[in-house]
């Protein structure tokens, strides 16, 4: 049986390959919601929301659909949905928000395809975690195919850049994130005051 260790291991050597925007993104993901609220009963899940670059139209992405999942109790999720999900299949981690293992975590799941491949990260935090201005990122790049247009060079950039090591991939790509998501804010009225 896998560790834990051999496991993360695993997972953050795959190589990082983006694709072209695919107009199926939305389908695959809507298959998903299907999937989980058929599987997953009981108040326990309260909203799913596709999001991430294959949920802006045109922006390259890897071609693993995100999910973000609000669920009514994280130690629930570990609890009930997470022996579920991983019977049928799914890599399941209790993640840390930071780079640092602190709390507070989550529930993050792999889902593959046949050949092993990754199709879905599906993401299941409660209402008040950061994982929600994620959805103002993208809104805010449907909305302004300028900065999505800038956001893709940077992706397909640093894919050249860190082809084999995702955790660089994602850092190099914190900054933007960050600025832009700071951007959106302000512009849907979201800011702290």
């Amino acid at each position: 049986m896998e560790t834990l260790e051999e496991k993360i291991r695993r997972v953050v050597a795959e190589d990082v390959k983006l694709s072209p925007y695919d107009p199926a993104w939305p389908q695959i993901f809507e298959a998903e919601k299907r999937h989980l609220l058929a599987c997953l009963t009981g108040k326990l899940l309260l909203r799913i929301e596709h999001f991430g670059s294959t949920a802006v139209p045109g922006l390259p992405a890897k071609p693993i659909v995100d999910i973000l999942v609000e669920v009514a109790s994280l130690e629930e999720t570990r609890k009930t949905i997470a022996p579920l999900l991983e019977s049928q299949g799914y890599d399941y981690f209790w993640r840390p928000i930071g780079s640092e293992n602190i709390p507070p975590f989550y529930a993050w799941f792999i889902k593959r395809n046949e050949k092993g491949e990754r199709t879905h990260h599906i993401h299941m935090v409660e209402k008040n975690f950061e994982h929600w201005d994620r959805l103002l990122f993208r809104d805010y790049l449907r909305e302004f195919p300028e900065s999505a247009r800038a956001y893709g060079e940077l992706k397909m950039q640093l894919s050249n850049e860190f082809p084999n090591d995702r955790i660089a991939y994602t850092k190099a790509k914190s900054s933007f994130i960050v600025e832009l998501t700071q951007k959106a804010k302000i512009h849907y009225g979201k800011a702290k005051e």
